[in-house]
């Protein structure tokens, strides 16, 4: 292999996509290999990435409005006559640094999660044609979603690697048989201790993350802020434990920063609460995590970085990958994650805390023993990718 291309990939400010990137590059551990980064938000990179990689940025090209290709793209589309003008323009950088010397991953674990990913079967195909050898890197895809036009996707891989179990057992039951089950390659993400802020004490402070997403995916309006808001006034009466609003996500339409600082604005005054700020990158972020006493987070890998640094952990979740991570770490999903679509009643949140509280030194115990041996698996990932001819 003369060319990595890491394709699909949304940009470093959302710092899950950020740790792929980073994790990735340390799984392979790969020498005299030009890096490509296929990426929506090239200045997020440059940003986050550029200083600790030599990496080839290509930026999707993005069409919007009124512009004449896309008014094209969807005439054609209106027509039948043409799926893929868009995606040949859109692509094109990213599409002729492919040849048979290219190994590319598609790093974007959640992407089959958010509708029908055409633009992805359009680079897989086209991957195909010039002889690539293609990988789904540390992938969640609902079983529900897996229909014919997705499945004839799938099998085109030469390699999928599921990050959990309900979504390697679907890819089982519809007859895939070039899948492997493997953690997020997040888990081996390298921790950075940056200096702690004022107020944010070691091992007595709890972590908190909500996202706009999950309150996007919440079944009663309004209830999951209402939650955060009654969950962070009773470790406030009850204990004499700090806490640290830490975002993971920091993109403009979709900002974990929003919610947090509603959070922070209400309680700042009492001296307890302590709000992260966006410059950090994820190593850094994962750093605060790992210093925190519980964690309750929104964001996947929020909760994979306290996951790997053994924090005791609740999900509030709203998709498969929460529900099968924790599946995979603790056999069962129950009272470690709470789907937000049934978070109805405002009191919900602080049973889930409490339940969390009361088991913090078992489920500490338990991360402790069972994480290194997890994080091992993640790193197999090389292995498998050595077995396709390539290294």
């Amino acid at each position: 292999m003369e060319n990595l291309l890491l394709y699909a990939h949304a940009g470093s400010r959302n710092h899950g996509c950020e740790a792929i990137v980073r994790s990735t590059l340390k799984i392979l551990n790969l020498n005299n290999v030009k890096i490509s980064l296929a990426t929506f938000r090239q200045q997020e990179d440059l940003s986050f990435l550029a200083t600790d990689f030599n990496l080839n940025m290509l930026e999707y090209k993005k069409y919007e409005g009124l512009h004449p290709i896309r008014l094209f793209d969807a005439g054609l589309r209106k027509l039948g006559l043409s799926q893929n003008m868009l995606f040949s323009f859109s692509q094109k950088a990213i599409i002729d640094t492919m040849d048979k010397n290219t190994l590319c991953l598609s790093i974007g674990g959640d992407n089959y999660c958010y509708g029908i990913p055409r633009w992805i079967y359009y680079t897989n195909r086209m991957a195909a044609q010039k002889g690539c050898k293609t990988v789904f890197w540390g992938c969640s895809v609902d079983p529900g979603a897996i229909n014919r036009e997705m499945l004839e996707d799938l099998k085109r891989y030469s390699l999928i690697i599921a990050r959990e179990s309900i979504t390697y057992q679907a890819f089982i039951e519809n007859g895939l048989t070039n899948s492997v089950l493997l953690p997020d390659p997040a888990f081996t993400l390298d921790t950075k201790l940056s200096k702690l802020p004022e107020g944010f004490i070691s091992g007595n402070t709890i972590g908190i993350n909500v996202s706009p997403l999950i309150m996007k995916n919440e079944s009663t309006d309004g209830i999951v802020l209402r939650s955060y808001i009654n969950l962070i006034q009773h470790i406030i009466d009850t204990t004499d434990s700090q806490l640290a609003l830490i975002p993971h996500v920091l993109w403009e339409h979709d900002n974990d920063m929003i919610p947090l600082c509603r959070l922070y604005d209400i309680f700042k005054d009492t001296g307890r609460v302590i709000l992260i700020d966006g410059n950090y990158n994820c190593m850094e972020l994962k750093g605060f995590i790992s210093r925190c006493k519980l964690f309750i987070g929104a964001r996947t890998h929020a909760t994979i970085a306290a996951y790997s640094t053994c924090v005791p952990t609740l999900v509030i979740g709203y998709s498969v990958k929460a529900r099968g991570i924790a599946k995979d770490i603790f056999g069962s999903e129950d009272r470690h994650t709470l789907p937000v679509q049934k978070l109805e009643q405002e009191n919900q949140l602080i049973h889930a805390y409490n339940s969390l509280s009361a088991q913090e030194s078992d489920i500490r115990q338990h991360l402790s023993s069972f994480m290194p041996e997890y994080i091992g698996k993640a790193y197999k990932a090389g292995e498998y990718v050595r077995k396709l001819g390539i290294s």
